[in-house]
């Protein structure tokens, strides 16, 4: 019997400690090592034929054969560059011309804000082996080739100019150009966070005109940014911030004539306070569509300006009893008289054709389900592609329906996320492939669906994740108390036992239209919460009311209420873990970065009763400290709203801070100023609560930069370990 026994409990330990020999992963190997760093295929620059690619490779601009994946041959090579000795060798990016017979090459490239930077360049000219200095007095913006490919038009110290490339003359357009007060063919801060773009200039089809946006930012409030560089005196970084309720920029729409040399200005009213959020050249290269919106952002029209007088006809008005979203979906067809539009207007985002009279043609999409990305026109085989949530709100497959809104096709069976890149004759399409627990897979097909080979399928990883023994994200969805059904995932941790008590660790962001619920990989984050999970945790991710892809009401029913229902549902979702028989409910806490950093806020405060600790990254605690778009397009200004803006700031909940508190931000930070974490220590002092935080100079809202993530994430897995 005790022999039997002694046996009997080596072999248990024996099971414990087999149960428990996976290697653990550290946020040093996250951070630090990069050890789970997934290979990925950068963007295809396709190139006219469709069937060939280039790629920049130690600095040559090499083809590749999209097919077969071989190398072709090098079209620009550093190297081979002499007589130009401004030039550094370094290359950043490039662009084509249009016939591909010049490269536009961009070096020293300096960073501005989000999309935005300046950087000098070079054209080189196939034929001539030549490279040619585009502007040798001072780095320029968005340098773009004309359709004639003669010309390069590029802005410089805020104004705008163009080369000549046959007689080498720089030619200036505007003049007024002025830091902090007028900007030339460029977007400002605001334009640029908000509306997605830094170029504010177009070549016109026939490269006899170039639209370009003029912002008068004059009258904006000027924000500025403390760096702290190892001076005797810090450095200060001012810029044009239009917040909440303030003035924007006055932005006007121009056309300036190459073989006059003579400007027009569009005439689209006599309102000032609205937005242009894009303009786009029809296939008519005398028509410019304009976009214009208000300040409120749920009316938007659509003028045509004539190129010569700048006089403007409507073609199309929308309006929307919450908000128009805007996107970059509109194309104009090549016979000149037809356009693609995408639309929330029947309570889905769907996919239109229209005439150039406004007149809608067909409705190419429709159902209970949102188009998220649309993908181009084929007009040879009069096809449109798009990619969808129909199957459900988790996923996304690639689609394509002819232009009467007919045969429907589904390319992308397998269930998972699916994104495509088509090349640009449509005849092949690279599809990145992916589910919540298997790396990207970036595989090419034909048109036709047909596979034709795996560029890459990520082994590496799957192999990472079977030696550190990784648990399996798993899909579940609840109703709340308002009977509404949300969406979540789970990590379990490893050898889990539903009769043990567990701790949970909540993943939120929350903000209009975003998803961190779908199926699709996790990157850095999978990792970090699979180490947490290693570590006993539950790691749980809840899409609230006001995320994307299940429809307008679902999404916009956070409109005026920015923070409301999102809070309710986080939690309600944590009060759904509290239940289960092998959740500890004492021992809830929620982590969020940016917005989540904004709802994790709320959620502690709010749900002091139900959530132990938080921490909040770069987060907005004040509504009226934002920008004027996202801001007021979700809840109008605080004169307006101010119940909106009281009933869901954290700032003023402060005082209901029960559990542990770790507020993080950047104080390098241009989006989400360090302001509102200073504030929100204001706040809390006042209050008399007890809170850590944990500051980073110089540093923007990313957060990052040497060993910044490695820091930030050390502290915050400090956090978790000794406050839940």
């Amino acid at each position: 019997m005790r022999k039997n026994t002694i046996l009997l409990f080596f072999i248990f330990i024996g099971m414990s400690i087999s149960a428990t020999a996976q290697k653990q992963i550290s946020v040093e190997d996250i951070w630090q090592q990069y050890k789970f760093y997934p290979k990925s295929v950068p963007g295809f620059n396709f190139q006219n034929d469709g069937k060939h690619y280039t790629r920049l490779e130690e600095n040559d601009i090499r083809q590749y054969d999209l097919t077969t994946g071989k190398f072709s041959k090098s079209l620009f090579s550093a190297k081979e560059v002499s007589g130009n000795d401004a030039f550094s060798g370094e290359i950043d990016g490039y662009s084509f011309s249009d016939d591909e017979s010049k490269i536009l090459i961009k070096t020293e490239t300096e960073a501005i804000y989000r999309r935005s930077t300046r950087a000098n360049y070079y054209v080189w000219d196939r034929d001539k082996k030549k490279l040619t200095t585009v502007c040798p007095d001072g780095k320029q913006m968005y340098a773009s080739f004309s359709a004639d490919m003669n010309k390069v038009a590029y802005v410089r110290e805020n104004n705008m100019y163009y080369k000549d490339l046959a007689t080498g003359k720089e030619i200036q357009i505007t003049k007024d150009g002025k830091q902090n007060e007028i900007i030339n063919g460029s977007a400002d801060w605001v334009y640029e966070e908000e509306f997605s773009f830094a170029k504010g200039f177009q070549w016109s089809p026939d490269g006899k005109t170039i639209a370009f946006m003029r912002f008068d930012e004059s009258e904006v409030k000027e924000f500025t940014m403390t760096n702290y560089k190892d001076g005797l005196y810090p450095e200060y970084v001012t810029f044009k911030y239009p917040k909440v309720g303030e003035a924007n920029a006055v932005v006007s729409i121009h056309l300036y004539n190459v073989a006059t040399g003579k400007t027009v200005k569009a005439m689209t009213g006599k309102e000032k306070d609205i937005y242009f959020p894009r303009i786009k050249w029809t296939k008519d290269p005398n028509k410019l569509c304009i976009f214009k919106m208000n300040r409120l952002q749920n009316e938007l029209e659509l003028l045509l300006a004539d190129a010569q007088t700048g006089k403007t006809t409507s073609l199309l008005k929308e309006k929307n009893k919450y908000y128009i979203d805007i996107t970059d979906d509109m194309t104009f067809l090549e016979s000149g008289d037809q356009f693609i539009w995408s639309s929330e207007k029947s309570g889905y985002n769907h996919i239109y054709l229209y005439d150039l009279k406004g007149n809608e043609k067909a409705q190419l999409t429709s159902g209970d389900y949102d188009v998220t990305s649309f993908y181009g026109v084929d007009e040879k085989r009069n096809l449109v592609y798009y990619q969808a949530a129909e199957d459900s709100p988790l996923e996304r497959h690639i689609y394509s329906v002819n232009l009467k809104g007919k045969g429907k096709k589904k390319m992308t069976p397998a269930a998972g996320t699916n994104r495509a890149q088509f090349s640009s004759t449509y005849d092949y399409y690279v599809n990145t492939f992916s589910t919540a627990n298997i790396a990207s897979t970036y595989t090419v097909y034909t048109n036709e669906g047909k596979e034709v080979r795996v560029i890459e399928d990520n082994a590496a990883i799957k192999g990472l994740q079977k030696e550190y023994g990784t648990s399996p994200v798993e899909f579940f969805d609840f109703k709340t108390s308002e009977n509404v059904e949300l969406n979540g995932y789970m990590i379990k941790p490893p050898n889990f036992d539903k009769n043990k008590k567990y701790p949970v660790f909540m993943y939120v962001y929350g903000g209009p239209g975003s998803q961190t619920v779908n199926n699709s990989f996790g990157g850095f984050n999978y990792w970090w919460f699979q180490m947490l999970a290693q570590k006993g945790y539950l790691v749980v991710s809840v899409d609230n009311r006001g995320t994307g892809a299940r429809g307008e009401e679902f999404k916009k029913v956070t409109y005026l209420q920015l923070g409301k229902y999102e809070t309710i549902d986080q939690i309600e979702a944590a009060k759904y873990l509290g239940k289960q028989s092998y959740v500890d409910a004492e021992r809830i806490g929620i982590f969020g970065w940016s917005y989540g950093g904004y709802m994790s806020s709320l959620c502690l405060f709010k749900g002091n009763d139900v959530f132990k600790s938080a921490i909040a990254v770069a987060p907005v605690t004040n509504w009226k400290w934002y920008d004027t778009i996202y801001t007021e397009r979700y809840m109008r200004t605080e004169k307006d709203n101010a119940d909106g803006y009281l009933d869901n700031s954290p700032v003023y909940f402060a005082d209901k801070l029960k559990g542990n508190y770790l507020l993080v931000h950047g104080m390098g930070d241009d989006n989400v100023h360090f302001q509102n974490t200073a504030e929100m220590v204001n706040a809390l002092v006042n209050a008399n609560k007890q809170f850590d935080t944990y500051f980073y100079p110089n540093r923007n809202h990313g957060i990052y930069g040497g060993t910044t993530r490695l820091h930030l994430y050390n502290k915050m897995t400090e956090f978790i370990l000794n406050k839940l």
